[in-house]
């Protein structure tokens, strides 16, 4: 997801610009670029790669102005070159732009066959070059956005600057968020909260379908009616400590070594100590009545969905659904009354995800909220919003992001199997007990750091991995694997272990390692068998398991890595931090961008 940060200030921007954008640094980008107001110009720097080249432009060439919008991009329409980076600038306006353009093609052919002339591949901008063309025919900025808006398809959110307005911006959301932040005789905009945190901590989000003109004594805000509208400044608690890595040497590292306390802070929400019972926030519907469950996600997110459904199904008896949100619409699923649409997101403003929660709700689905971002779009729209306390996530691979959404969804599922009558008392406790024991187990696991880092370097020259896993234990293969190539780009691919023999059997030689996940329990005589197939064909197999695996199955291993034991309800997230750990150390040892992986973003604002 691309960074937007504009300031009406009092002093120079371009330097607190740049800050905003290194506060955003983490979401993932390819290109960056500046655009501040001075005299009656546009004054504009523009740079691809890592933010530090633009630093580097600015200090050769800056940029002064009291006003002015900046902006990280993550490459859509148009290769991520300086020309293709925002802002994207006409004669008489400049904006950056997070989101996707749909209708862009028939916008553009239309203003080349009026005479505009193009410098960028990017849908983006389009959007200029119509807010140009009213403001050249002499409306005002106000009625030229809104004259524009609504010929836009898709999901945006814009900041705009007039080179005749040097105290003034103008912003507007539709499917992307956008805050308005409120300081002393200066007003920002930004992507989030975050963007804005060394600036100010008072904020407002703009709604579905809100613009806002923000100048410096403050904003005015309309709806998509262009009606002027209030909307509530909050306290953001936001702080560029947030962002910061302290020792760790990666923020990826940092987040997977603060698992133990934000999953506890998470339980904290939702176990009740002393009643040793599971309870859920506020909601307006009958949990009891929920006949069937319908999760959708993306990516990790869609792996901790495949967990709680076999955890819904388990303990609560109840029928669970499963979709990759960028399908779900597109199937014309067919989703019950008295239905649960769950939806499981980081961010809260995933589009594929958003649009999938908007439909299933037209369709009379109760919405449920597994989010880490409480006042995120998805947030704003749930019927039960169930909110995660990982704090923000820097790293672009998620990891205490997961790990608490399957603390939330393991209080859910134990929950509805109450109230559905599915959970003795006792049960109830004993539940509640060994969830208590999660963040004990998480750090026991966390012990293992020194070992899996002096194992990956023999992972790192693989061209192939393969990750093995049954039961709860198949999803975390699939995360596992895609872990590996999110951050080290080894090609990687997580099975059901039962399903080796049905064709990947055939990739199995000695230069292929087999990761394979399996607890000691009922199923890991199954999946020791399917192990040894693998063994039997050369294939060197790291098996994570508890001590009493280890010495069932453990010789003749490349390696073995040692889990405490736990039940099987907290294994997923247990079992979360070694696959983290070995991807993360096999990314180190291949010396790849470990927070901020090529080509990724940390929250997807297009479908």
């Amino acid at each position: 997801m691309c960074g937007i940060i504009g300031i009406v200030g009092k002093d120079q921007v371009a330097d607190r610009l740049v800050e905003g954008l290194r506060r955003m640094e983490y979401r993932g980008y390819d290109s960056a670029g500046v655009c501040t107001v001075q005299d009656g110009q546009l004054i504009r720097r523009r740079a691809e790669g890592k933010l530090a080249n633009l630093v580097a432009v600015l200090a050769t060439d800056p940029a002064p102005g009291h006003t002015g919008i900046a902006h990280t991009r993550w490459a859509t329409h148009g290769a991520p070159t300086t020309s293709n980076a925002h802002p994207h600038a006409t004669g008489e306006v400049a904006l950056v732009h997070n989101g996707i353009i749909e209708n862009f093609k028939p916008l553009r052919e239309a203003l080349i066959a009026r005479g505009r002339t193009f410098q960028s591949e990017t849908d983006t901008e389009v959007v200029a070059h119509l807010v140009s063309e009213h403001v050249e025919a002499g409306k005002s900025p106000e009625e030229a956005v809104k004259a524009v808006l609504p010929e836009l398809r898709g999901a945006f959110a814009l900041a705009i600057a007039f080179r005749q307005h040097d105290d003034m911006l103008i912003g507007a959301r539709l499917g992307s968020p956008l805050v308005v932040g409120y300081g002393e005789g200066e007003t920002y905009l930004g992507s989030d909260a975050l963007a804005l945190a060394g600036l100010t901590q008072n904020i407002a989000y703009l709604e579905e379908g809100d613009w806002v003109v923000v100048r410096r004594d403050g904003a005015q805000i309309y709806d998509v009616d262009n009606n002027p509208v209030t909307r509530d400044i909050t306290r953001s608690g936001a702080t560029s400590a947030m962002i910061e890595k302290g020792n760790y040497r990666h923020f990826m590292q940092k987040e997977i070594f603060e698992q133990p306390i934000v999953v506890a802070q998470t339980l904290r929400s939702y176990l009740r100590g002393v009643e040793r019972t599971v309870g859920l926030p506020q909601m307006d519907f009958d949990l009891s009545a929920v006949k069937r469950v319908t999760i959708v996600a993306c990516g990790t997110s869609f792996y901790a969905g495949m967990v709680a459904k076999y955890w819904f199904e388990q303990f609560a008896r109840v029928p669970v659904d499963i979709d990759v949100a960028s399908e779900f619409r597109y199937r014309d699923p067919v989703l019950e009354d008295g239905g649960l649409a769950l939806f499981i997101s980081q961010s809260g403003e995933t589009a594929d995800t958003l649009a999938a929660l908007r439909h299933a709700k037209k369709a009379g689905q109760k919405i449920a909220v597994v989010v880490n971002v409480p006042t995120s779009t998805m947030a704003r729209e749930a019927d039960l919003l169930l909110p995660t306390h990982a704090g923000p996530e820097i790293g672009v691979a998620s990891t205490k992001a997961f790990s608490c959404q399957l603390a939330v969804l393991a209080a859910l599922a134990a929950h509805l199997a109450v109230v559905k009558g599915r959970l003795t008392r006792a049960e109830e406790e004993e539940i509640v007990e060994h969830l208590t024991q999660a963040p004990a187990a998480l750090n026991a696991a966390l012990d293992h750091d020194e070992e899996i880092a002096a194992m990956a370097p023999l992972i790192a020259p693989a061209r192939d991995v393969l990750y093995l896993g049954r039961g709860p234990d198949y999803p975390l293969a699939l995360e596992g694997a895609l872990k590996l190539k999110e951050i080290s780009y080894i090609h990687a691919e997580g099975y059901a272990a039962g399903e080796m023999k049905h064709g990947p059997i055939a990739l199995i030689d000695e230069n292929v390692p087999v990761i394979v996940i399996a607890p000691s329990g009922p199923l890991f005589e199954k999946t020791v068998s399917n192990m040894q197939e693998t063994q039997a064909r050369g294939g060197k197999i790291v098996l994570i398991s508890d001590a009493e695996g280890l010495a069932e199955a453990g010789d003749n291993c490349l390696a073995t890595i040692e889990m405490p034991k736990v039940h099987p309800l907290i294994a997923p997230l247990v079992y979360a931090v070694p696959v983290q750990l070995l991807a993360y150390h096999v990314a180190v040892a291949k010396g790849t961008d470990v927070d901020q992986p090529r080509n990724l973003a940390k929250s997807v604002t297009v479908e």
